[in-house]
């Protein structure tokens, strides 16, 4: 297993090499650059705007420009937003709690909803909560993210005026209500699939063997289902959680612009607008690496969840 790990790990540096070179030069094929975006089209003085290209190194062809990135890369440098002027890893500091604890939340509202009501959809195969789960996991599957948020929006805090619609708040135990709207919005479309994949994996262990031998020595129904059956369905349901676990911190993008959420994503967003290079390439290079820490540790739950991976079987 351990020989398997380094493997991955290996594995890891053409992955993110690959995004560092695709981030560097897509974000370069967008119309503009980060002097015309400080400029603006009105003002044009061609002695100020070449200093500021040199300034800001744009003056250099763009592979001695990548270079000179990827030298700092290789140092653990992100680069110099070009806006702000503050370090890329510095901001990506600021911003990351932010959209971490949206990521973990989405993730834990997807977990409370899909385990419990795949494993009654499967345990009630055919009944009327079996119809009720896949339907509930239809409309979440169906529904944008971006409009279950104004949705949300509406109905709670326009309509009802339960909860704050935009922003974080000052960080206290009670600003946890900025955080309801935005991780029920991104954790339903999660829950959808996750819920299916929990229907269809319990289903096929509820026929298996040993648990047809468990119900036969007089075990209990919850024991079956609990302790035989779906501890042995979770290994494709982490699959599919640790892959949304990844994904969660791109995928953030949307909600946090609907609901004015301080993030990366709300920074992603801004940085392509405001060409500002660096932030764009440092963000999602960062956000390509704690995916692969992400997918890793998923791994490491299938050799708890599954005692043959220990044994190397």
């Amino acid at each position: 297993m351990l020989r398997i790990m380094l493997i991955r790990l290996v594995s890891v540096v053409p992955v993110l090499l690959g995004i560092s070179v695709i981030s560097f030069f897509v974000i370069r094929m967008i119309p503009g650059d980060v002097i015309s975006s400080i400029m603006g089209e009105d003002f044009a003085d061609p002695q100020v705007e070449a200093e500021m290209r040199r300034y800001f190194g744009l003056d250099m062809p763009i592979h001695e420009q990548f270079l000179h990135w990827f030298g700092g890369l290789l140092q653990g440098d992100l680069g110099t937003s070009m806006r702000s002027g503050q370090p890329v890893l510095s901001e990506i500091a600021d911003r990351f709690p932010a959209t971490l604890l949206l990521a973990v939340s989405a993730l834990v509202v997807s977990i409370l909803i899909s385990i419990p009501f795949g494993v009654v959809s499967a345990t009630k195969r055919n009944g009327v909560l079996d119809a009720a789960s896949r339907l509930i996991s239809l409309v979440g599957l169906s529904l944008p993210n971006f409009w279950l948020g104004i949705l949300l929006v509406y109905v709670f805090s326009v309509t009802l005026g339960w909860l704050p619609s935009q922003g974080s708040g000052d960080g206290g135990l009670a600003d946890l209500r900025y955080l309801i709207l935005p991780a029920v919005t991104l954790g339903a479309s999660l829950a959808a699939i996750s819920m299916r994949m929990t229907r269809s994996s319990m289903l096929e262990v509820l026929n298996q063997d040993y648990v047809r031998t468990a119900r036969a020595k007089g075990l209990g129904e919850h024991v079956v289902v609990v302790r035989h059956a779906l501890r042995n369905s979770l290994i494709p349901v982490v699959t599919v959680l640790g892959i949304q676990a990844g994904a969660l911190l791109g995928g953030t993008v949307v909600v946090e612009q609907v609901f004015s959420w301080p993030g990366l994503g709300t920074m992603v967003i801004r940085g392509i607008s405001q060409r500002d290079y660096p932030v764009v390439q440092g963000t999602l290079l960062f956000l390509a690496f704690f995916y692969v820490v992400v997918n890793l540790l998923v791994d490491l739950i299938y050799v708890y969840l599954d005692p043959r991976l220990r044994s190397g079987h």
